[in-house]
């Protein structure tokens, strides 16, 4: 191969595990750090340079037409720009005794309004585990069970990248320190963090093909979610993230963790893993 055409396979192979890479939150003393989208792939604070297009009214309800992500898979398109929650049946919920505890799926994530586009992002909304309801702006109300977790784990994650200077989110969602929220209130003030990413970045916080619960216990769940990554040697590969959920106040807030806890790893297959 060319030095000519490296550069450009390279270009093309980033933007494909971008959506595992940047689901990869990782919060140094309560600033928000992204994957920087040049050749180099290393880190850096995101700048403010523009924002994802919308046509969402916030409080409106109901849908516009569905369209498809970067691997042509269905998402559907809130008129609330923050997000739609669907009816919940409570009845689906698993239950600890249940042999799929673990393992099981949360209901509705495979259904029409399952991955909906919130402020870029897919997101998932689920019929039997919540998010339950919107507090301004953002989805709350998940189930006290593993699939809840899950839930929660990508809403989170996947709304704080696309939205990084969302205050409320921050610190309503994230388990955060004083220090921290002082830091991430600094960057703030030095505009260092974008209300909104613009589309070449959200285009990337796609549906994760899967997720796993490492451990569970009602106080927390270490969760990991799988996004589609590079083909390599004829072989699929996805990123997988770590992250560490909390169960605060009646409902499940993202712990930051060291970089070396959230480390994204890359699997060769998704066996052992639950399909959303």
């Amino acid at each position: 191969m060319s030095e000519k055409e490296s550069p450009e396979r390279d270009r093309v192979s980033f933007g494909v595990i971008a959506s595992a890479a940047v689901v990869a939150l990782i919060i140094i003393a309560g600033v928000v750090v992204y994957i920087n989208h040049g050749d180099s792939g290393s880190p850096s604070v995101a700048k403010p340079d523009g924002t994802a297009p919308t046509t969402s009214e916030p409080g409106a309800t109901g849908f516009a037409s569905p369209e498809v992500d970067l691997f042509g898979r269905r998402v559907d398109i809130p008129n609330n720009a923050a997000g739609q929650p669907l009816p919940q049946q409570p009845g689906k919920q698993r239950k600890a005794a249940d042999q799929d505890w673990l393992t099981a799926a949360p209901e509705g994530t495979v259904d029409p309004h399952g991955w909906q586009r919130v402020y870029g992002a897919s997101v998932p909304f689920s019929t039997s585990d919540g998010p339950t309801r919107l507090e301004d702006g953002l989805a709350v109300g998940y189930s006290h069970t593993p699939q809840g977790a899950a839930l929660a784990a990508a809403q989170i994650t996947y709304r704080l990248n696309a939205r990084p200077a969302d205050r409320e989110l921050y610190v309503r969602q994230v388990r955060v320190s004083a220090q921290q929220v002082s830091a991430y209130d600094q960057a703030l003030a030095d505009q260092r963090l974008p209300k909104q990413q613009p589309e070449k970045v959200t285009r990337y916080l796609v549906a994760p093909d899967g997720f796993q619960i490492e451990n569970y216990a009602d106080d927390m769940a270490i969760v990991r979610l799988a996004a589609r990554g590079p083909v390599l040697d004829s072989r699929q590969t996805w990123a997988a993230v770590r992250l560490i959920m909390v169960w605060d106040a009646g409902d499940w807030r993202l712990k930051p963790s060291s970089s070396k806890a959230s480390q994204t790893e890359y699997v060769d297959s998704l066996a052992g893993w639950t399909r959303w």
